[in-house]
């Protein structure tokens, strides 16, 4: 289990410095206005992942609540 979690542990430092590196795409991006459109596609996402957790524990509480009655 270590091994499995020290190799899981290097390869995420690994993909983090290579998701890091500086690229041509984002200077693409930036000249001609593109990056707040991923910007924005990106707030959506998350907002729409953020709203959908909340109405989630919404549920899961009312329904512990029924279960807490019974």
């Amino acid at each position: 289990m270590k091994k499995v979690a020290s190799v899981l542990f290097i390869w995420s430092i690994m993909a983090t410095t290579l998701l890091a590196a500086p690229t041509e795409n984002v200077d693409f991006f930036r000249s001609i206005g593109k990056i707040y459109v991923v910007v924005a596609v990106l707030v959506a996402i998350f907002l729409g992942i953020v709203i959908f957790l909340v109405l989630l524990e919404r549920k899961i509480s009312k329904l512990e609540i029924q279960i807490n009655e019974a």
